[in-house]
């Protein structure tokens, strides 16, 4: 049987915190080919999730502890839906697909994400053209941008 215990959660949080890119996982999958991926992400505010899509699978997040905003955009990267996930909203699944970033809002927040595999890394024509790549100028301005992005907004940077 697999579990994640709070002092589970706690360690991964600590995990995270110290990590260059403020996240951490723990895969409950035992491969990466497995057809059924399912994680545990400790995710730190100020963490970069580029705008991405998943062409072959929906994707289904539940906040385990601590809360997350997730923004879906349109073709054009216009915000069509806003969700706080952990606060007004328990779970959430996107279909195949859908244009989406994630917002950590709390420390020591872990989010569990299920999707369908094997593991495929996410190709350059799934990031949104205009959102910059991990590590370049500008992804705090975009972070800082998802913490207040209404549906209907469009990132002006």
């Amino acid at each position: 049987m697999k579990q994640i215990t709070t002092d589970n959660l706690l360690q991964l949080s600590d995990t995270a915190a110290h990590a260059a890119r403020l996240r951490a996982n723990v895969n409950f999958h035992p491969e990466l080919n497995d057809p059924v991926q399912r994680l545990a992400i400790a995710m730190e505010p100020g963490t970069y999730i580029r705008p991405h899509r998943h062409p072959h699978t929906f994707e289904l997040l539940l906040p385990l502890r601590g809360r997350f905003i997730v923004l879906n955009y349109d073709d054009e990267g216009t915000v069509i839906r806003r969700v706080v996930l952990g606060e007004e909203c328990a779970v959430l699944e996107m279909p195949a697909n859908t244009w989406h970033s994630v917002l950590s809002l709390d420390h020591q927040g872990v989010i569990f994400e299920v999707k369908q595999g094997g593991y495929q890394p996410i190709a350059e024509q799934d990031f949104m053209s205009w959102a910059p790549a991990e590590g370049q100028p500008g992804t705090q301005q975009l972070i800082a941008w998802y913490s207040k992005a209404n549906v209907g907004d469009r990132y002006p940077g």
